[in-house]
């Protein structure tokens, strides 16, 4: 749906509080401090709930795949509950806001399922369903779905939400000019300094002057090495086609089989539902991007009856930020800050996490009374000793990539080498996540300069 456009920053100015990034973080944020009286100024290096919020499939559930067993296991029974707690009340937020603000934002009440097609695995749903259980969330084991084909196993979580996050977000940007707050689009932030105040310049020169700032640009544009040591990116696409309601599943679905499936439907018109399919999960820069889209089409056409007849077929890609020890980063950046925060680590699960840090990074900035899993979000918490090795193991996959020398080209972040992607035309960075048209320019952070295009290996940025 088209927005009405935000002008580029300017001037240079001073404000309470500056959020950097468009997306549902940035935007919840933006809104729970003007609410709370706070001058803000939002700026986007593109357009709001365009980027990474724009790709999502926009299911908003409080199930995340298998994350309340390991929670249990890994963080304690009280961090399983808070989790599930901090979700519930982002999806009774949302909720809230469309009554109070008039947003339609498409809202249907739906299960949310994860399952398994595989009969070896069910122990594991069987133990998934029980954590989500014990962790207050209304979740059962069953072996019956509304797919279109046989599952093994799956848990089931009542009362859960699909919707439109751009409409959401484009509602909640209304109500923040409604209340002072400026949003400015086009407008790259390449440099934060905090000292007394916190200092910001932007690509065009201008400088901004804050007494603090939220950093929520999925991988954030500035960020300490201790947190970039625990971070990992992941890219999966998405395909989509109309199909007949009478054959659209009811409900939202996930599995980790076939390099992860997902399904939801949204509405369409004409008495068809829009049936999205996501996976094929790797690392950007990867590549055969194509190859992977023909994987996850074959798919949907072998499952999802109706996929294959559509005349109309539709696809893009997402990309999400995963921390060491799969709970998200919320809160202040390190120990030595006071005045710099960061949201990031969603894991693919960004709709309700986003929202809770919106309100938890509200909670810190305004101070008085903050949400009762302040603590399970901070960024200074230190890394279960069973999630080290995982850790380990991807910061030699970034040096891997440091160290390679088969491409000239280098991302103007911190010099990792890019890999290209033939479905997009981009080149990507395994390590932090940057990517880049063919001509060089950055499309997607923590890079913030393009890349130089005077190699004579490539024409037009593409490779020859």
């Amino acid at each position: 749906m088209p927005a009405e456009g935000r002008p580029t920053l300017q001037d240079d100015l001073t404000t309470d509080v500056v959020v950097i990034g468009g997306g549902i973080v940035g935007l919840c944020t933006a809104h729970e401090l003007a609410r709370a009286g706070r001058t803000v100024v939002l700026l986007e290096a593109d357009r709001i709930a365009h980027g990474v919020t724009g790709s999502t499939t926009g299911k908003l559930t409080s199930l995340h795949g298998f994350t309340y067993a390991r929670l249990r296991d890994t963080h304690g029974k009280d961090a399983a509950e808070l989790y599930a707690l901090s979700q519930q009340e982002a999806l009774r937020h949302v909720v809230d806001l469309c009554d109070e603000l008039g947003i339609d934002g498409e809202l249907e009440r739906a299960p949310a399922f994860t399952y398994v097609t595989d009969a070896r695995q069910a122990d594991e749903v069987g133990a998934e369903a029980t954590a989500a259980r014990e962790a207050g969330l209304d979740a059962s084991y069953v072996t019956e779905t509304d797919l279109p084909f046989p599952v093994a196993a799956a848990v089931r979580v009542e009362d859960q939400f699909l919707f439109h996050p751009r409409k959401f977000l484009l509602g909640i940007a209304e109500d923040i000019l409604a209340r002072g707050g400026a949003i400015h689009e086009h407008t790259r932030v390449t440099r934060v300094r905090e000292r007394a105040d916190c200092r910001l310049t932007t690509d065009a020169g201008v400088t901004i002057h804050a007494g603090d700032v939220v950093v929520a640009t999925n991988y954030p544009v500035t960020l300490h090495t201790s947190l970039m040591a625990r971070l990992s990116v992941r890219r999966e696409l998405v395909v989509a086609a109309p199909v007949d309601a009478a054959k659209a599943p009811s409900g939202m679905y996930l599995t980790p089989e076939d390099r992860t499936r997902s399904v939801r439907t949204a509405p369409y018109g004409d008495g068809r539902r829009l049936l999205i399919v996501t996976g094929e999960a790797f690392e950007p820069g990867a590549g055969h991007v194509e190859e992977r889209y023909g994987r996850l089409t074959s798919w949907a056409r072998e499952h999802l009856p109706g996929f294959a007849d559509a005349e109309t077929g539709y696809r893009w890609a997402a990309q999400d930020v995963r921390s060491g020890d799969h709970l998200p980063y919320v809160g202040h950046e390190h120990p030595d800050t006071q005045h710099l925060y960061v949201a990031t680590g969603f894991g693919g699960w960004g709709m309700s996490n986003g929202v809770m840090a919106g309100h938890l990074l509200a909670a810190h900035i305004r101070g008085g009374p903050r949400p009762g899993w302040t603590d399970l979000f901070d960024p200074r918490r230190h890394l279960p000793l069973r999630e080290v090795s995982g850790v380990a193991k991807a910061q030699m996959s970034v040096a891997r990539h440091f160290a390679a020398g088969r491409s000239h080209r280098r991302c103007t972040h911190m010099g990792c080498e890019l890999g290209f992607n033939d479905a997009e035309q981009t080149w990507e960075c395994p390590c932090h996540g940057s990517r880049f048209a063919a001509d060089g320019s950055v499309l997607q952070g923590p890079a913030t300069r393009p890349l130089e295009t005077h190699d004579e290996e490539y024409q037009d940025g593409v490779p020859g």
